[in-house]
């Protein structure tokens, strides 16, 4: 059974470049989603194994989209990985202690950014 894994970017490029890399290489099905409100929805419309999430973005962040997700009883057990620019010691120290599954940071390689989500995720590939 192919995975499904939910992309919620601002940024249509960054969007296509992962769902792309995510369907290609690691063979799993997406969908995704252009705002904080959109990926809310969408994550708790239907069963999703992952969801890969933008943390800088207008009107509602991810810090803001993760703690919805986390207070609803449908999405709360999804798995939840950061896609971000923001690296510094800092800024790594505030996702660990959100519980987030991992974080992926901006730029990345998009011919190996599905071995990164599979390797957070401990998904064989």
């Amino acid at each position: 059974m192919s995975k499904r894994i939910l992309v919620i970017d601002d940024e249509l490029d960054i969007r296509e470049v992962v769902c792309l890399s995510l369907e290609e290489f690691g063979g799993w099905q997406t969908d995704s989603a252009g705002s904080g409100q959109e990926g809310i929805h969408k994550a708790s419309a239907v069963p999703w194994d992952a969801i890969l999430l933008d943390v800088s973005m207008p009107d509602m962040d991810g810090f803001a989209v993760y703690a919805q997700l986390q207070a609803d009883g449908k999405t709360q057990a999804i798995p939840v990985i950061l896609l971000t620019a923001k690296v510094l010691t800092s800024d790594r120290d505030r996702f660990c202690t959100l519980g987030v599954a991992g974080v992926i940071a901006k730029p990345f390689n998009p011919v190996t950014v599905w071995k990164q989500v599979a390797q957070i995720l401990d998904w064989a590939t």
